[in-house]
């Protein structure tokens, strides 16, 4: 059976606090808008012209199976600063795939971002693929007693 390819993409965030790690990470799925369904965690290729939309344009069945590459952190040490970044490459020619890169660490969001953004641009370089654009997202959150950030890419289809 094949798989229909995804033909549009939202880049999403969250960060929250909860009483354990997966309650902070659950979350802050719910605030990026995909808490109610089943992550399908993939590789990072964005599909060939595919549409960036807003997340709240989607109804995501509940419970279903969503495709999407992310980047997520937790912890527990109050005052640690922790930092989750999605970053999507856009090829010059549309017939072309994308690339979708990833990144989490301690550290405050304009580096994780910095980085995840050069990763996109490295893998363009190796693909020797002409890069048109780059579009970042990410989130930073200073934990209190037990936090989570999470950033994605989510595909969809229209």
């Amino acid at each position: 059976m094949m798989v229909k390819t995804p033909n549009t993409y939202s880049l999403v965030r969250g960060a929250s606090e909860g009483r354990t790690r997966l309650n902070a990470f659950d979350k802050a799925l719910l605030q990026a808008g995909v808490g109610d369904t089943n992550l399908m965690r993939m590789s990072s290729i964005l599909p060939p012209a595919a549409e960036e939309v807003s997340v709240d344009s989607i109804q995501f069945p509940k419970g279903g199976l969503v495709p999407l590459a992310y980047a997520t952190i937790d912890g527990n040490t109050p005052g640690r600063l922790i930092s989750a970044a999605i970053a999507v490459g856009i090829p010059e020619d549309d017939r072309e795939p994308g690339v979708i890169m990833e990144f989490e660490d301690h550290a405050n969001l304009d580096n994780v971002e910095e980085i995840v953004r050069q990763m996109v641009v490295d893998g363009f370089e190796y693909r020797n693929r002409k890069l048109k654009e780059i579009k970042s997202f990410g989130i930073e959150h200073k934990i209190e007693t037990c936090g989570a950030v999470f950033a994605a890419a989510v595909l969809w289809y229209k």
